[in-house]
């Protein structure tokens, strides 16, 4: 999959916050073991992909052909982080930059729905 050579990354579990480096993240690449007692005999419990996000309940991956699979929460026995192929969340600005327009589009998306609303919300107002 293209994944760089890994051998001498170290995870550093003590020391500045700042200089942390693991944890899942969207666009890493992954191993999931799946619960084999949730499938028929012989289906691959083995999903090896590209994670696209994570829900409360399941998460999305981008496999190796082509297909996206959603994956409970309940059948995951383990995860194995390949790579990561972005940034830490703090420095990655591509996401910071998305996040910052989404949330200009939410309260732009929130103003027009309570102008459009017929008023019966408004029983808190005072005068």
């Amino acid at each position: 999959m293209g994944s760089p050579n890994l051998s001498e990354v170290q995870a550093t579990l003590h020391g500045d916050l700042l200089e942390r480096r693991n944890g899942l993240r969207k666009d890493d690449i992954v191993e999931i073991l799946l619960d084999a007692r949730a499938f028929t005999d012989g289906a691959d419990i083995m999903i090896r992909g590209v994670l696209l996000s994570t829900g409360k309940g399941s998460l999305e991956v981008l496999v190796d052909d082509g297909t996206r699979q959603f994956i409970s929460r309940d059948v995951i026995v383990k995860i194995t982080l390949i790579a990561h192929t972005r940034p830490a969340y703090i420095d990655d600005q591509e996401l910071l930059s998305f996040e910052r327009e989404d949330m200009k589009r939410r309260s732009k998306l929130h103003e027009r729905v309570e102008k459009e609303s017929t008023g019966d919300t408004d029983s808190h107002l005072w005068g």
